[in-house]
C-alpha cells in the first residue's frame, strides 16, 4: 500500500481492505498464524470463491423503505444475523484482546463467542461490558479441565456453549510449521495445563493439541457435556447430511456449519457449499448457523436464503482488531450490516423473513436447469 509523502492511509471501504492493513500491521508470524489454512489451502480459497458462484435473483417493486436486519438466536435478540466466531488469542493482534473485541460486539448488538485460547481470561471479558456471549470449548483428555472450563463461563454468565468438534488431532498449518509458530501462554489454563510443550519439528501449537486433545471424543460424550451444564449446546464442525441428523438426536441446541477456517482438512467442501445439505437434514428442528468465508453482506444473504439462521465471522474481526482495535472491530461488523441491509433492500426483502431460497440461484441449481 504505497503512499505520498504526507498521505493519511484511507479508511477501508470494506472487509477486505482491513486484512490489507492487518498484513502491514502485524508480525509475519501472527498474520501467517490467523490467516494461512491447512496443507495446500485449496479449502481456505474455497470457502471465499464459492459464495462468488452463487448468484441472486433480485424481486423488484416492493416496499423497502423500512429495513428490519435483526434476528434471534436460541431466543437473544441481535440487530442483525452476524456474529463474531471464535478465534484465538487476541492480544496476538491487539494489547487489549479480547476485551477490545467484547466491546465491540457488545456496542454493535450481537454475540460473540469466546476462544477457549483467548489471551484474556473468560472473567475479564465478562468483566469487560454487558453483552450475550457463547463459549467456545474443546474436550480435554483430561475432563476435569474441560469441566472446570465449562463451569466457570456458566458462573460468568455465558449464555451457550459452543463445542468445536472438529479437531481430534490439529490440522497441517504449514505456515505456522515453517515460522516454527510460538503459542503464547493460554491465560484460561493457567493452574490447569501448562502451554510449553517443546517441538522440534515445527510449531508448537500442534504438539500441544495433539499431547493435550481427547482424540477419543464421540457423540456418545454429547450426553457428559449435557450433563456437567445446564447450557445449551451447539456443535460446530458439522458438515454432512450423517452428522447433522446424529447432532439432533444426540441433542444438540444448534449446529454451526464449519470447516474450522479451512484450518483442519484441506479438500474439505467450503461451508456455503454444504450448508444448504444439512439444513435440509436438520428439517427445522434446531437453528443452522456458519462460518467460513464471510466477506460481504451479500454473502450474509446467500447463506440466509440457504437456510442458515445466522453467520460467525473469524478473520475479519481479528483483521479489523488488528488495524484499528475496538474500532476496527466494529467496522467490520457495521461494514457488513449495512452491506447486508442494501443486499436486502435491492433484493426485495424488508426482513429477514422475506428471504428465501428462491432469491438465489447456485451452481446446482443451474446444474438442474440444463438436464
Amino acid at each position: 500500500m504505497s503512499m505520498f509523502p504526507g498521505e493519511m492511509a484511507a479508511e477501508p471501504v470494506n472487509v477486505n481492505e482491513f486484512q490489507d492493513l492487518a498484513r502491514l500491521t502485524l508480525p509475519k508470524m501472527y498474520y501467517d498464524f490467523y490467516s494461512g489454512g491447512a496443507e495446500d489451502q485449496h479449502t481456505l480459497k474455497e470457502n471465499v470463491e464459492a459464495f462468488s458462484r452463487i448468484t441472486f435473483r433480485p424481486r423488484v417493486l416492493v416496499d423497502v423503505s423500512r429495513i428490519d436486519t435483526s434476528t434471534s438466536i436460541l431466543s437473544y435478540n441481535i440487530s442483525a444475523p452476524i456474529i463474531i466466531a471464535p478465534t484465538a488469542t487476541h492480544q496476538m493482534a491487539h494489547p487489549e484482546g479480547e476485551v477490545a473485541t467484547a466491546r465491540a460486539a457488545a456496542a454493535c448488538n450481537t454475540i460473540m463467542v469466546l476462544s477457549y485460547s483467548s489471551s484474556c481470561t473468560i472473567e475479564e471479558v465478562a468483566a469487560s461490558c454487558n453483552a450475550v456471549r457463547f463459549y467456545q470449548l474443546y474436550v480435554y483428555k483430561r475432563r476435569d479441565i474441560t469441566r472446570t472450563l465449562v463451569n466457570r463461563a456458566e458462573r460468568n454468565g455465558f449464555k451457550a456453549i459452543v463445542l468445536t468438534a472438529d479437531t481430534p488431532r490439529l490440522g497441517r498449518r504449514e505456515k505456522d510449521i515453517k515460522n516454527k509458530m510460538i503459542v503464547p501462554p493460554l491465560k484460561n489454563l493457567e493452574g490447569l495445563l501448562t502451554a510449553k510443550v517443546v517441538s522440534d519439528a515445527g510449531s508448537n501449537l500442534e504438539a500441544f493439541a495433539n499431547e493435550t486433545m481427547d482424540a477419543s471424543l464421540c457423540w456418545e460424550d454429547i450426553g457428559w457435556l449435557r450433563s456437567i451444564t445446564n447450557l445449551p449446546i451447539l456443535i460446530k464442525g458439522i458438515l454432512t447430511r450423517e452428522d447433522a441428523k446424529k447432532a439432533v438426536q444426540a441433542g444438540a441446541a444448534g449446529i454451526i456449519v464449519s470447516n474450522h477456517g479451512a484450518r483442519q482438512l484441506d479438500y474439505s467442501p467450503a461451508t456455503i457449499s454444504a450448508l444448504e445439505e444439512v439444513v435440509n437434514a436438520v428439517e427445522g428442528k434446531i437453528p443452522v448457523l456458519m462460518d467460513g468465508g464471510v466477506r460481504r453482506g451479500t454473502d450474509v444473504f446467500k447463506a440466509l436464503a440457504l437456510g442458515a439462521k445466522a453467520v460467525l465471522v473469524g478473520r475479519p474481526v481479528i483483521y479489523g482488531l488488528a488495524a484499528k482495535g475496538e474500532h476496527g472491530v466494529r467496522r467490520v461488523i457495521e461494514m457488513l450490516k449495512d452491506e447486508f441491509e442494501l443486499a436486502m433492500a435491492l433484493s426485495g426483502c424488508p426482513s429477514l423473513k422475506h428471504i428465501t431460497r428462491n432469491h438465489v440461484r447456485t451452481e446446482r441449481d443451474r446444474l438442474h436447469s440444463m438436464l
